[in-house]
């Protein structure tokens, strides 16, 4: 459950007659989702996270980067054409977006799939077959952040929070930050930053602050971009989510150095991927959202 988090927050989950709040829309936006794909504990919690939301009466959109190694046939994913078609920008160049939704079976839960054939066409997630790092892994990040963004928009469904899981969805609070701030469907909109022990080593080539820009941002907002590695993504997600969680895992000193230094008087707090986190996630939610 969460250990360490802001008063409010314990007052929403200490009150039973919070549990009728109003409906809530939840965007979940992930690297992996069970059962689809399961390579760290990512797939596990966003699994169970949205379901429980659900079953308490929030209505919810889940995205994950539709990664070469799922299998479209046997998971039955389908094209949505009325949402695919738009240019994304990653720097200079603009690519197609692609998205594609299938049902988790036993859930009334549909996931939707970020796609373009330069990115996420090959047969592996992260790593190739060597296990070797894939080298544009950041422009995929920033495919998806963006792609996810305006998917939602042209889904005219506007989320109360924004939930986003690992170190590959953290441009999105920046984003909602800035570019969106204004925009009808996300104006009113907050922000959860989740991060796990998926840490790597790899460096980017390339500028990645000109690859990650939009309208309204400037480079002064995307200086902890300049490392070009996992610190980078994190601190930006640490930097503009309204709230930051990490999960029950073991992280380094590292990590654990950016959290609280980033973390200060935020709501914080840790959370393991199980049903006793449900009650909090709950109150967490209808807290930011009122």
């Amino acid at each position: 459950m969460l250990n360490f988090v802001h008063p409010k927050v314990l007052s929403l989950f200490s009150n039973p007659n919070h549990l009728t709040m109003s409906k809530l829309r939840i965007l979940y936006a992930a690297t992996e989702i069970n059962p689809f794909l399961q390579t760290t504990k990512v797939a596990e919690f966003v699994r169970m996270l949205p379901q429980g939301m659900q079953e308490m009466g929030m209505e919810i959109r889940i995205f994950v980067p539709r990664f070469g190694i799922i299998n479209e046939r046997k998971n039955r994913l389908h094209e949505v054409v009325r949402l695919s078609g738009i240019n994304i920008s990653v720097g200079e160049e603009e690519k197609p977006l692609v998205i594609k939704v299938a049902s988790i079976p036993n859930a009334k839960l549909q996931v939707y799939f970020i796609d373009n054939e330069d990115y996420f066409h090959r047969k592996s997630a992260l790593v190739d077959k060597n296990d070797k790092f894939h080298a544009d892994n950041d422009e995929r990040a920033i495919f998806f952040c963006k792609g996810v963004l305006e998917t939602v928009k042209k889904l005219g469904w506007a989320p109360d929070i924004v939930h986003c899981n690992d170190w590959m969805t953290g441009l999105i609070p920046m984003y909602l930050k800035t570019t969106y701030k204004k925009d009808p469907i996300f104006k009113d909109s907050k922000s959860v930053f989740t991060i796990y022990n998926n840490e790597f080593d790899h460096k980017f080539d390339g500028d990645l602050i000109e690859k990650a820009k939009m309208l309204d941002i400037d480079d002064e907002m995307l200086t902890a971009l300049k490392s070009a590695d996992y610190n980078a993504f994190l601190k930006v997600g640490l930097q503009y989510a309204d709230s930051v969680v990490k999960s029950d895992e073991d992280f380094s000193d590292n990590i654990n150095a950016l959290f609280n230094e980033y973390a200060q008087n935020r709501r914080i707090g840790q959370v393991s991927p199980d049903e006793t986190a449900l009650s909090s996630y709950f109150a967490l939610y209808n807290e930011l959202a009122n």
